[in-house]
């Protein structure tokens, strides 16, 4: 039996997503007493592939087809299981991202296996048991899932274990599963991606900004910020509702899930909705001139003011200590 983890990549780059998805996979791999493989699916260079090992992936399948350079869930999901059996790998690791997220139940369904989604920690095994702590109730509780199948799914959140760097020489295989025609019954024709812009799931440092910010003519200050910060850009719901910040910025329970190591919210009240999607944030600082806000109950630290006091003097203080 063995380990094997899914790295995503975009134009030819792996995510840190990934990145940290090998390292996790090697950790389970150790206490495992058992070999990591990693799977990559696209056109990505040999430089790039050999990156894997500096995580601990001894070993990389490495599938390049015209027919799959764009991510495909159902055909994805065939070439990811092909391998696991090519591998006897019994357990199989992804980043729960969005190609994540539609993976791993796809997966877990071919190979008859239990699926943990939103893992947050390693695997406990004392006892004989496989036990998985995992976000619950959209990031508001913990939950220990038991998986007692035979081949095991685990989509682990982004930012939830860290890189940890376990340098081996990694060797590379070209891998050509079969792929089936119906698998490619639906083409995702293209995908357009932010690429001067830090990705919102990987991103460890996000700036928030919500409706006290007054307009969209004010959003300078919140990308200044991110800027000098090295952070990604957020919003809550109302925000891209009202069309001032796009969509795929929207954090909250339905828009994107995040877990940084620093989330500052900036004139954002932190209806309950929003909260569900940014509670795993490590810490949380919150910036808004209602001392009621519902925001400051859950903040690590918080600033009664005004953002448009407030958010200035930060860039002018993050300047001079950066000068």
């Amino acid at each position: 039996m063995s380990v094997l983890v899914y790295i995503e990549q975009a134009e030819g780059k792996f995510k840190k997503s990934g990145f940290e998805a090998v390292s996790y996979a090697k950790a389970i791999a150790d206490a495992q007493a058992t070999n990591l493989t990693a799977i990559s699916i696209g056109n990505v260079g040999e430089a790039e592939l050999k990156e894997l090992g500096k995580y601990g992936a001894s070993k990389v399948l490495n599938v390049s087809s015209d027919q799959l350079k764009s991510f495909v869930n159902q055909a994805y999901a065939s070439v990811i299981t092909e391998a696991a059996q090519k591998e006897n790998a019994d357990i199989i690791v992804l980043s729960n991202s969005f190609s994540g997220k539609g993976l791993s139940p796809r997966i877990a369904v071919k190979l008859k296996a239990g699926l943990v989604d939103g893992a947050v920690e390693l695997p406990q095994t004392e006892g004989g048991k496989f036990l998985v702590k995992k976000n619950a109730f959209s990031g508001k509780a913990f939950a220990v899932t038991e998986l007692t199948s035979a081949n095991k799914i685990i989509a682990l959140n982004p930012n939830a274990f860290g890189l940890k760097e376990n340098p081996v020489e990694a060797t590379i295989e070209n891998f050509s599963p079969e792929i089936k025609s119906t698998d490619l019954a639906a083409i995702v024709k293209e995908i357009v991606r932010a690429t001067d812009k830090v990705s919102l799931p990987d991103a460890e440092l996000v700036v928030s900004g919500g409706r006290g910010l007054k307009g969209p003519e004010n959003w300078g200050m919140i990308e200044e910020l991110a800027s000098l910060l090295g952070a990604a850009t957020a919003c809550s719901k109302p925000v891209s509702d009202a069309d001032w910040r796009p969509h795929s910025e929207h954090v909250g329970q339905t828009g994107i899930a995040i877990s940084p190591n620093l989330y500052i919210a900036i004139g954002i009240s932190g209806a309950i909705q929003h909260l569900a999607g940014v509670s795993s944030s490590k810490v949380i600082v919150v910036i808004n001139k209602d001392p009621e806000a519902p925001f400051f109950k859950v903040a690590d630290y918080g600033i009664v003011g005004d953002a448009f006091e407030v958010v200035p003097k930060l860039i002018e203080a993050l300047k001079a200590h950066k000068g």
